[in-house]
């Protein structure tokens, strides 16, 4: 019964990651192709729930492969995540964001 959950949960990920991917491609490509840009960049320090190393990177290569987004570095401690984020108009949306969706879908497959 678990593997029913996984894998529903895994392709429930993929689904909202395609479409993460894609509307953060747009965004970037539509910046580039207007004279005016967009950009509101900033650093976020995300808390982390996450504790192993499989989880650690599946996160940090999923941040650093959406287009306007990259990770910085991990606090020693290892609860604290460091985000560069290209089009930032509000810190609390955005790590929600990361920890209501990735972090949570993560974890729901992982664990």
């Amino acid at each position: 019964m678990k593997i029913f959950f996984r894998t529903f949960a895994l392709l429930r990920f993929i689904v909202f990651y395609l479409k993460e991917l894609v509307l953060a491609n747009l965004t970037v490509a539509y910046d580039a192709i207007t004279p005016r840009h967009h950009m509101h960049p900033g650093v976020v320090a995300v808390p982390l729930d996450i504790q192993s190393d499989l989880e650690m990177i599946l996160l940090t290569n999923l941040i650093s492969m959406t287009p306007g987004t990259l990770c910085l570095d991990v606090s020693s401690d290892r609860k604290t995540l460091f985000v560069h984020v290209m089009y930032l108009d509000d810190k609390e949306k955005f790590i929600q964001s990361v920890k209501n969706r990735l972090e949570r879908y993560i974890l729901e497959i992982v664990r």
